[in-house]
């Protein structure tokens, strides 16, 4: 099993854990990765870390079945989190795990703004059916968010350190 976990950094919300150097022990050294982001970032980069650390790993580790939790607390406007998402990251990162061509087990998680959350898992099963395409966009994605001058100035060096600091600790262990 490997668990590979994007979420708001434990330096800001509860319960403090989850950083990048907490990568499992013994045989599971690894096998546990997280990628813990600063409050306000947004679509692109999120998505960005996704490609840079999911993809190659889940390709490396080759499962037999994925499993997604759809945390829907990494939208903007959620109450708990303070991540700026829309609901398109959602459906781009199941998307991109469908290309695996493995059977996948999705349960919703997270997310505290009902309408927001409802909208997303709904777009996210959408995706998973099939029915939210490049070249069919499902009428249940959000209008893109600009990001503010700060989060451009700030959120992609802090994520670029990140996962330049997964791809030194974790990637070697699966010969990436």
């Amino acid at each position: 099993v490997m668990t590979i976990s994007f979420h708001q950094s434990g330096r800001t919300l509860f319960p403090g854990t989850g950083f990048a150097d907490e990568i499992g022990t013994g045989p599971g050294k690894g096998f546990s990765v997280n990628c813990p982001l600063p409050p306000g970032t947004y679509d692109e980069v999120y998505l960005n870390a996704f490609k840079q650390i999911a993809l190659p790993l889940i390709r490396s580790f080759g499962p037999d079945v994925i499993a997604i939790e759809l945390g829907a607390d990494a939208l903007a406007g959620d109450p708990l989190a303070m991540l700026n998402l829309t609901n398109n990251t959602h459906a781009d990162i199941v998307n991109g795990i469908r290309e695996f061509d493995k059977p996948i087990l999705a349960t919703g998680g997270g997310g505290y703004d009902v309408e927001n959350t409802t909208r997303a898992w709904a777009l996210c099963y959408s995706a998973l059916c099939g029915d939210d395409t490049e070249d069919n966009p499902s009428p249940l994605r959000d209008d893109r968010l600009k990001p503010t001058s700060m989060q451009l100035e700030n959120i992609p060096p802090a994520v670029d350190a990140i996962i330049e600091k997964i791809k030194q600790t974790v990637f070697p262990i699966h010969s990436l």
